[in-house]
Order: C-alpha cells, then structure tokens, then sequence
C-alpha cells in the first residue's frame, strides 16, 4: 500500500529501515523514552507500522496488531507535533481500516488525550470501555471502528 493524493501525502507500510525516523516525529521517544524507541523498531521489523509522509519525510504513524482477543487493535497512532491538525490522524485511521483483516477493529487512548478522542469520534469510531488501572489516574477508553469502514473483513479476510 503506498498512495500519493492530491494533498502530497503518501501512505505506506514502514520497514526496518524507517524506525529512526519515526523515532525522532514521536514525541515520547524524542523526550527520551528508551522504550518506546525500542518498540518502534520492533514494530517496524515486524511490519506492523503505516506511515505517512511527504516530501519532508514521515509525519506520522499508526501500528496495527492482532494480539487483542485475535481482533485488530490500532496499538500506536502517533503524528509529529509539527504536523498535528492537518488530517496526517485521520489518514492513517482510514489506511488501518482498509488494511485491517479481522472483523473489528478497536483502539484506546487515555481519558487525558482529547485530541486523539476527537480523531475518533470524526471517525464514527464507538466508545466501547474504560478500563481503571493502566496508568494511574488516567483511564483508558476503547473504541470500536464502526464494521462498515472495514474493508471486507468479513468476506474475504482483508
């Protein structure tokens, strides 16, 4: 999957070679944070990663996994600060919808994150949960993508 549209951002699947430079467009890894610097290449060698970029280079990403309940979960979405409010989020939702080979597909995002629980509620994206316990005095809420903007995971697995 690699599209180029009218607004000169590309979509396409990350590789090995493109964990650096999501690195340093995560503000968490930016900051420092060994961990998810870790994690990023660890997604970007498994495949999981969709990116967005342009002519300056990515400007956001999402990662999409199968390991919640065998159904898709959008484990990761992440826009650089300097690209945030120019639709990079909602591009990659819509890239994970169409890649997404499982019947539903869910995400979560913290009760503090309003920018992002706004992304979803633009996306027609259900609230579905709130989970007590991950980080402290911050709940999750999960979503579901609605089964419509799936593309045909029900017939043909995607």
């Amino acid at each position: 999957m690699d599209v180029e549209n009218l607004s000169g951002l590309q979509v396409g699947r990350a590789d090995s070679s493109d964990w650096p430079a999501l690195a340093k467009i995560d503000s968490v890894a930016a900051a420092g944070d060994h961990t998810r610097r870790g994690n990023i290449r660890r997604w970007c060698e498994q495949g999981v990663v969709l990116m967005v970029r342009d002519s300056s280079g990515p400007l956001g990403y999402s990662v999409l996994e199968y390991t919640f309940f065998e159904q898709g979960f959008v484990t990761m979405l992440m826009v650089a600060p300097s690209a945030r409010r120019r639709g990079v989020g909602a591009r990659l939702l819509t890239a994970v919808e169409t890649v997404c080979t499982t019947t539903k597909l869910f995400t979560s995002t913290n009760v503090s994150n309003h920018a992002m629980q706004q992304l979803l509620q633009r996306a027609s994206w259900h609230p579905v949960g709130l989970l007590h316990g991950l980080d402290e005095g911050d709940p999750e809420l999960f979503y579901l993508c609605p089964s419509t903007r799936l593309r045909d995971a029900a017939g043909t697995g995607g």
